[in-house]
């Protein structure tokens, strides 16, 4: 029985999926061959070696030792879009929070009502102090079109905004989920110098760190609203608390609040709720156990954020899964060695992705502890696993 450990709470959903297909699941366990996490930090971890997978319910993976796991021949998973519909209406919100100060009046009637005036005529005399302008008609820039990215443009869109769209990786599979009316952009320049509105929604690295900067934010129009639900470090502090001061940005936005930024006013606050919903916690279990089921059994890798997707169906009497390095003479050497114990290849797959490869051949008999063991011995094989 394999044995997964989760490192979180983990949404009942995810875990009845792993029981159901026979897992021993729970946050005590001895050598698991699967973590299960959402945001338990993990970097200082001592990994058994046990371990084959690690699958995070979420998209981001900064909490998880990625090339260490690579290296060890541990594949792991994220669940890309699985919180996606949880973020779009949130960005959405924040949209209107920006620009409406909605949080601002609330707080200013309760304030009346605190101080025993008459709330309603109070209202009327100073709602003006909290006008704001309306979306519709304003143009939307959108920094990242994954899956949430995509959401989000595809909604302003249905909402009256013009959008402009700027993604240097932007997939052709994305490029056909886009709103035909969406306008893509390969200079970001010309995204910030347009747009009223800027929201993020791109992956946090070192590239990627201070993406909105003192440059960039003297790029974007006068007035500009910001929004921030993908990752703090993705804008530069400081530059943003002089760009609110000064009157550049309005207001903005951020669900990675912290002691420095939330001094401003103008900061709109959110406590990192952007995939907090009962819906995007549920999804994000599901697709994180059904990522661990299908490598565990089948061997089949959807999803990894470091070894290269591989999916095959299941043929023959036994499948012969091997995480190398992706150098050419390993595919070799793996057939020939299959090939001395007189096994027929009925079917094989091999992917790469950078220095790292992946290798499924699926064989007409059993593979013997010596051909196994003359596998694990090639050079740049990592890992290797015989599944019945």
């Amino acid at each position: 029985m394999m044995q997964i450990q989760t490192m979180n709470k983990i949404d009942p959903a995810g875990l009845a999926i792993l029981e159901q297909d026979g897992f021993q699941v729970g946050d005590t366990v001895d050598a698991p061959e699967g973590l299960l996490l959402r945001s338990a930090k993990i970097h200082d971890m001592e990994f058994p070696a046990s371990l084959l997978a690690i699958a995070r319910a979420g998209a981001g993976t900064n909490n998880i030792p990625v090339d260490r796991c690579a290296q060890a021949g541990i594949v792991v998973f994220n669940t890309p879009g699985a919180n996606a519909n949880a973020v779009k209406e949130l960005a959405i919100a924040a949209m209107l929070l920006a620009s409406r100060n909605i949080i601002g009046g609330s707080d200013w009637v309760r304030e009346q009502a605190a101080a025993g005036v008459d709330v309603a005529a109070a209202v009327e005399k100073g709602k003006s102090a909290f006008v704001g302008p309306e979306i519709m008609g304003k143009t939307l820039g959108v920094v990242g079109l994954g899956a949430i990215g995509v959401l989000v443009a595809n909604t302003a869109i249905a909402m009256g905004m013009e959008v402009i769209g700027y993604d240097p990786y932007l997939s052709v599979e994305t490029a056909l989920r886009l709103d035909r009316h969406v306008r893509i952009v390969k200079d970001e320049s010309i995204l910030w110098k347009s747009s009223d509105y800027v929201t993020l929604h791109l992956p946090y690295m070192p590239q990627t760190k201070d993406t909105v900067n003192a440059q960039v934010l003297a790029e974007m129009k006068e007035g500009v609203r910001v929004i921030n639900l993908a990752r703090g470090e993705l804008v530069n502090d400081e530059a943003m608390l002089a760009a609110l001061e000064s009157g550049k940005v309005a207001c903005y936005v951020t669900d990675f609040p912290n002691s420095r930024i939330v001094t401003d006013p103008r900061v709109v606050a959110i406590p990192h709720l952007g995939a907090s919903s009962p819906e995007s916690e549920r999804n994000c279990a599901v697709m994180a156990a059904q990522e661990l089921v299908d490598y565990l059994e089948n061997g089949n890798i959807r999803n990894s954020v470091n070894f290269p997707s591989a999916v095959m169906d299941r043929g023959g009497a036994a499948r012969v899964c091997v995480i190398h390095r992706n150098v050419p003479s390993v595919l070799a050497s793996l057939t020939a060695a299959l090939s001395q114990q007189g096994l027929n290849i009925e079917n094989l797959t091999n992917k790469s992705a950078k220095e790292y490869a992946y290798t499924m051949v699926d064989v007409d008999g059993d593979v013997s502890a010596d051909t196994e063991a003359a596998i694990r011995g090639l050079e740049n094989v990592i890992r290797v696993r015989v599944l019945h």
